[in-house]
């Protein structure tokens, strides 16, 4: 009997040896989205069938509240932009960027009404801007006022969403919005207003992969994070090579006409990429300005803001894979 035991025993320890990495415990992935973001693409991709786990999906409207979500731990990863990120992180927020998705940045830009006497940034001294605080939206008007020779101290801060400040700025209560897509696109081309000033050539255009310590220093959640982080990248690759179709589940997600959503999401020049020193001397230069303009209060060293654990498949990797 002790024999049969023993060899019961050991079969067991067989099997369960050649099992796949994830089956001694299905796990969840609490993950953080802004609406439009990650799971349409991954969902329009067909790029999370057959997960090796569960994945809680939570949406935010906009990054302040998703940050909050990752400083509480009510969420172990979420997409977040550079300037919020770091607006967290000095507030002491335990998270890390993972990967970081880079873009072209015009996109997010100071926006004005279709009949503003606004011609420059030069014309903003004294008048007033609506943005999150904190925000890429926060960033870009900073940045804007920057380049026209002019201050924070220079205008009068509005700090609302982004579904407020369009109805602010449309109403005339303030005189422009820092805004982001696919707002930008929205609002030009329904007429509504124009960009005054383009983020291009301000910003680096980087958005990240957070995730919180907690999550990072749990082996099986990392090799989810980084079984999920795969995904995604394949998944963002499938929306560029099928625009028209990921336009038209874009725009019923976020309810916006499917070719606003087609054209935004294309103009953003969207790729996944590890992260390499280019981006963190971005973010070190983008931590410098928040610190010079008073949106942090300590200077900020973000060479500990990272994990460089996490890989991202090359794109002749995708190609030879084939779509998700």
């Amino acid at each position: 009997m002790l024999r049969i035991k023993h060899t019961l025993g050991a079969l067991l320890l067989l099997g369960l040896a050649g099992l796949p990495p994830f089956a001694d415990a299905r796990i969840t992935l609490h993950i953080a989205d802004q609406k439009g973001g990650m799971r349409s693409q991954m969902e329009a991709a067909n790029a999370l069938d057959k997960l090796p786990y569960d994945i809680k999906w939570a949406e935010f409207p906009a990054a302040a509240p998703l940050a909050e979500a990752l400083n509480a731990g009510a969420v172990d990863v979420g997409i977040i932009g550079d300037a919020p990120l770091l607006f967290a992180l000095a507030q002491g927020a335990p998270v890390k960027a993972v990967a970081v998705d880079k873009s072209n940045p015009a996109g997010t830009a100071l926006l004005v009404s279709e009949n503003s006497p606004l011609k420059s940034g030069q014309d903003l001294k004294g008048k007033r801007i609506a943005t999150g605080k904190g925000s890429i939206g926060h960033f870009v008007a900073l940045k804007a006022l920057e380049q026209a020779g002019l201050s924070a101290t220079d205008v009068q801060w509005v700090f609302l969403g982004p579904v407020d400040a369009k109805v602010a700025l449309l109403s005339g209560s303030v005189d422009a919005w820092g805004a982001w897509e696919p707002y930008t696109t929205q609002l030009v081309k329904t007429g509504q207003g124009h960009v005054l000033v383009s983020g291009s050539g301000l910003l680096p255009g980087n958005t990240f992969l957070a995730a919180t310590d907690a999550t990072l220093a749990d082996s099986a959640k990392r090799q989810a994070l980084q079984d999920y982080l795969n995904r995604l990248a394949k998944a963002e690759r499938w929306a560029y090579a099928n625009l028209d179709s990921y336009g038209n589940t874009l725009g019923k997600i976020i309810k916006f006409p499917p070719e606003i959503a087609r054209e935004q999401f294309a103009s953003r020049q969207l790729r996944w990429q590890q992260i390499d020193e280019t981006t963190v001397r971005q973010q070190q230069a983008t931590a410098d300005f928040y610190q010079a303009n008073g949106l942090i209060r300590q200077p900020l060293d973000v060479t500990h803001t990272f994990d460089k654990g996490f890989s991202v498949p090359p794109l002749a990797q995708t190609q030879q894979e084939g779509q998700p």
